[in-house]
């Protein structure tokens, strides 16, 4: 791409069917973060590009909502298979704004599209039930019914996945759709949108506004959006939930992480190791189910920490197009250096900087990238802020424990509740453990344990706010709500008028 290209790519609204045509106000800049460089500029919505979304979004929503189910499923047949079609694609344009590798932006495609497949599935999804003669000649039914406007804010680091947990759910269950996507890599958002006109979707089901604070308020306190469904930080959570509730609206508002991988002594230490180096760099770090705290119960962790020290020693960090590539920078240059600056304070508190990730080499030079390399603090303790944060970054902490008492109580009173690991061959240490440990997504002998669409998605604790996950069955009752309508047909020869109270009879 040369300099004049690299300048020359500009991202605006998806509304009503088509992309936004006016002028924005206010522009960001897109970075590639290999280079550092800008690739480009993102429009940022005002009020009245928020207001255009929405009301193209509650126009179309008559229309869609009494579609037949078979055409809603016909058009979501012919979407997951346009997604499928142009993966490579839109992997290759997620990697140039997020800077994962191409081949893990590919696997995060693949994963939207199992809820794209759930989706399909809408028919029976939305079947309600029935009950014949609950009073004399009286039927009884319950039916599940779209809300209308809906809304998705989603993060920079899944900038296809973490949507396609929403949208496709929503959409299927006769809602129409706003998406309000990370600024910081708006671009695979606009391509899903083009693909989903492609595959017939009328014209205002699907919206995309970009942008920051103003476009989400503007959702947050729109009278038409009827719901609102949010990944991202902690306190952004908080701030989504009360807000959204505030103005009367349903809201899933999924917060950060801190996830544990406990390792017991019994356990296979090479497979623990693969786990702890896979889910703790991949994607750079920048997933809420990351493992970002490795909890070795004694007298395992100088030997497991020497297996991880032996595994990190072979990654190879680069640009996300570079085939060899297994590590790639992280999204922005503020972000990098927050994420570094938590090396200094964990030596400063008292950790070990087992592995200095600030002096990987990077293929082809790290020129100006966003580059920190695979890093390990040892000896890591509760209070130190490299524990208590959620730093989203390649820095995994390493905390020695006595005992599996001691790892669960340290485990359970992290105020995050987003997802856990025990490594472990002994069946009832694991039993005991899915059962006691207080975290929402749990694995066993799998470091990242994301359930597939036809659970449900989310955590516990400060991971979420409100009373629903996404996807699964949690997503199609929180983009439906039930009627129960109680019938009666008459015969001719009916009694009459009765005023008294009505009692089944």
């Amino acid at each position: 791409m040369t300099d004049a290209q690299s300048q020359s790519k500009h991202i605006t609204h998806w509304i009503g069917g088509k992309p936004f045509d006016g002028e924005a106000a206010r522009r960001g800049d897109v970075y590639e973060p290999a280079t550092g460089r800008v690739a480009g500029h993102v429009d940022f919505a005002s009020a009245a590009e928020v207001d255009a979304a929405v009301a193209a979004a509650k126009a179309a929503f008559p229309g869609w909502r009494d579609a037949s189910l078979s055409k809603r499923t016909s058009v979501l047949f012919r979407f997951r298979e346009l997604v499928a079609a142009h993966r490579d694609e839109l992997a290759r344009l997620i990697s140039s704004e997020h800077g994962k590798v191409v081949s893990d932006a590919a696997g995060e495609v693949a994963r939207g599209l199992e809820v794209v497949e759930f989706a399909c599935g809408v028919p029976h999804l939305l079947k309600g039930g029935f009950s014949e003669n609950v009073s004399t000649r009286v039927d009884a039914y319950s039916i599940l019914q779209p809300l209308g406007v809906v809304a998705g804010i989603t993060p920079f680091n899944f900038p296809a996945m973490v949507p396609m947990w929403m949208f496709p759910v929503a959409i299927a269950c006769g809602n129409t759709f706003v998406l309000k996507p990370s600024e910081k890599d708006p671009s695979a958002s606009v391509r899903i949108a083009e693909l989903w006109a492609e595959a017939g979707l009328p014209d205002g089901v699907f919206n995309v506004v970009h942008g920051d604070k103003a476009a989400v308020d503007g959702l947050l306190h729109h009278p038409d959006v009827k719901a609102v469904s949010f990944v991202g930080s902690t306190p952004i959570a908080k701030y989504i939930y009360g807000t959204a509730a505030a103005n009367g609206k349903r809201v899933q508002a999924l917060g950060g992480a801190k996830n544990h991988m406990l390792v017991l002594p019994d356990a296979d230490l090479d497979l623990a190791a693969d786990a702890a180096v896979s889910a703790g760099f991949g994607s750079a770090g920048e997933r809420c189910m990351a493992i970002s705290v490795v909890v070795a119960v004694d007298p395992v962790g100088d030997e497991l920490m020497a297996k991880i020290r032996e595994r990190v020693a072979g990654l190879k960090v680069g640009p996300g197009d570079d085939p060899e590539a297994e590590m790639g920078p992280l999204v922005t240059r503020a972000h990098r250096d927050k994420v570094a600056s938590y090396l200094d304070s964990g030596v400063a508190q008292g950790a070990t900087l087992a592995i200095d990730g600030r002096g990987t080499p990077v293929l082809g030079g790290a020129g100006d990238g966003f580059w920190l390399g695979p890093t390990v603090l040892d000896h890591v303790t509760p209070e130190m802020d490299a524990y208590k944060d959620e730093i989203f970054g390649p820095v995994l902490a390493v905390v020695r424990a006595g005992s599996y008492d001691e790892a669960m109580e340290l485990i359970s009173a992290n105020p995050y509740g987003n997802g856990t690991a025990i490594f472990t061959n002994d069946g009832g240490a694991a039993r005991r453990f899915q059962n006691e440990v207080e975290v929402g997504m749990v694995g066993i002998n799998v470091p990242i344990p994301v359930p597939m669409a036809y659970y449900s998605f989310g955590g516990w604790k400060d991971s979420l706010f409100g009373d629903s996950h996404a996807h699964g069955m949690e997503g199609v009752h929180f983009y439906t709500r039930t009627k129960a309508v109680t019938a009666r047909w008459l015969d001719p020869s009916h009694g009459g008028v009765n005023l008294g109270f009505p009692t089944n009879g």
